[in-house]
């Protein structure tokens, strides 16, 4: 989930790819200096523009700041080689870290038995570091390039990929898919910010935007949903398909977490990534709507469900002749994202009511079937992804998972640690640490089998 205004958009390339089943897809074109990192894209009419306040100049939150440059160098890759040593730590008293799969991916961390350090002032408050990350977090520059790929419905989604990467990169390196939040895409300053770790790792990254976000193309009367797994499907399945001899990894956050989670447990015996990772997971999507209508989570609400009432209306045509089931009146003028979700979207995937499908398309209910490595990041003070949420005891009991929860960090803030305050959020190492991990423990157990042949040959 993001939040921005309507001028502050995204750098990218303005190629397609050729392979793409839809072309000249406009993709927009000028970058902000700063990205919005929360809720979805709003018009500069947002309620939390007010919270702005232009005229400050955060001058003192430059201090402590190690110098770093967001342009890698030609000479930037890392080595796969270089990942953690396989180390026990103890993880520090102030994060909580549970998880069936905690002895088997701990080693994973080397800064995990650091306390958590809020950033001053900026971290007293939950609501204060969500927006402060929102506004002010630097948001990476970075020329991508844009594939429309065209589900089996005739839908559209939009991948971004990096410019100059089937150049580069091997074909065995590994592929991260990143998901970002409800409305987000391409543009947000914390996709932008994992993006960019993990190409200067030697990774190949990918956006999945989803339909009508990132200014993806909408050809259908249907959007996308927190239940709707056909598209993330196809996604994997034609990343996969097109990079046979790399592992695949993927990275969701807010609701991209939780239609991550849903896809590992719902497909959990036919699932081709090699592990995944979920930040600001709602889980417990009735439990998230419970406190997203309270006090001033309903400056959010207001904001997400303008972000969401934008995008239908750009596409509002194409749904002129739609069954009466369908409120597109209300569709239209939304004010809260449950009304929102009331009209459309659980008409849209056959849902009776908006509880149902808020209920049914809660990941809290299938994490228990994931199979592969997962990395679960929450706050607890999160506003939009309650702690009272979060399913402890089906990851305590899987051993394929791992939760990390910190004190602080509001929703997709985590303003601590060296990129404090401006740059990349606190979660960023320890997440590609653990992809990092993971991609080494493979390519070890395929030299471990390939020496293995080459014996079983010579004898």
């Amino acid at each position: 989930m993001q939040i921005q205004d309507d001028d502050m958009f995204m750098t990218l390339n303005n190629n397609h790819s050729r392979s793409s089943p839809i072309s000249n897809i406009p993709i927009p074109s000028h970058s902000p200096p700063m990205a919005r990192a929360f809720l979805g894209s709003t018009s500069s009419s947002s309620p939390l523009i007010a919270l702005r306040i232009s005229s400050f100049t955060p001058s003192f939150f430059l201090t402590n700041q190690r110098p770093r440059s967001l342009r890698p160098t030609t000479g930037s890759v890392v080595a796969m080689a270089e990942v953690p040593s396989e180390k026990r730590i103890k993880p520090h008293p102030s994060l909580e870290v549970i998880g069936g799969g905690c002895d088997q991916f701990l080693p994973a961390f080397k800064d995990l038995d650091l306390p958590y350090k809020p950033f001053p002032v900026i971290g007293s408050n939950r609501h204060l570091e969500t927006i402060f990350a929102s506004f002010f977090r630097t948001c990476p520059s970075v020329n991508l390039h844009r594939e429309c790929l065209r589900a089996a419905d005739n839908g559209t989604v939009a991948l971004d990929w990096v410019t100059g990467d089937d150049l580069r990169l091997p074909l065995d390196s590994p592929v991260l898919i990143l998901l970002p939040g409800l409305t987000g895409g391409s543009q947000d300053s914390y996709v932008r910010h994992m993006l960019i770790r993990a190409r200067d790792r030697g990774w190949r990254v990918v956006v999945f935007n989803s339909r009508g976000c990132g200014n993806s193309p909408v050809t259908t009367p249907q959007f996308y949903s927190a239940s709707f797994l056909g598209d993330m499907r196809e996604v994997v399945a034609h990343v996969t398909k097109r990079y046979p001899k790399a592992n695949v990894y993927a990275v969701g956050w807010s609701l991209g977490g939780n239609i991550l989670v849903n896809y590992l447990g719902q497909d959990s015996l036919t699932c081709p990534l090699s592990g995944a990772v979920s930040l600001c997971n709602p889980f417990d999507l009735i439990v998230a709507d419970e406190d997203f209508r309270k006090g001033f989570n309903n400056v959010y609400d207001k904001s997400l469900a303008r972000a969401l009432r934008k995008i239908f209306n750009k596409h509002a045509a194409l749904f002129t002749d739609m069954p009466s089931e369908f409120n597109i009146r209300l569709a239209a003028k939304a004010r809260t994202v449950r009304d929102y979700d009331d009209a459309l979207t659980r008409v849209s995937f056959g849902f009776n009511t908006v509880d149902e499908y808020y209920s049914k398309s809660s990941s809290s209910k299938f994490i228990k079937d994931v199979k592969i490595p997962l990395l679960c990041i929450q706050a607890a003070n999160d506003p939009i992804a309650p702690n009272r949420g979060i399913p402890r005891e089906d990851i305590k009991e899987n051993p394929n998972c791992m939760l990390i929860v910190t004190p602080r960090g509001g929703h997709l803030g985590w303003v601590a640690g060296p990129g404090a305050p401006l740059g990349f959020p606190w979660t960023d190492p320890f997440v590609i640490d653990f992809l990092m991990y993971l991609e080494n423990q493979k390519s070890k157990a395929s030299a471990s089998s390939t020496d293995l042949t080459t014996a079983e040959v010579m004898t």
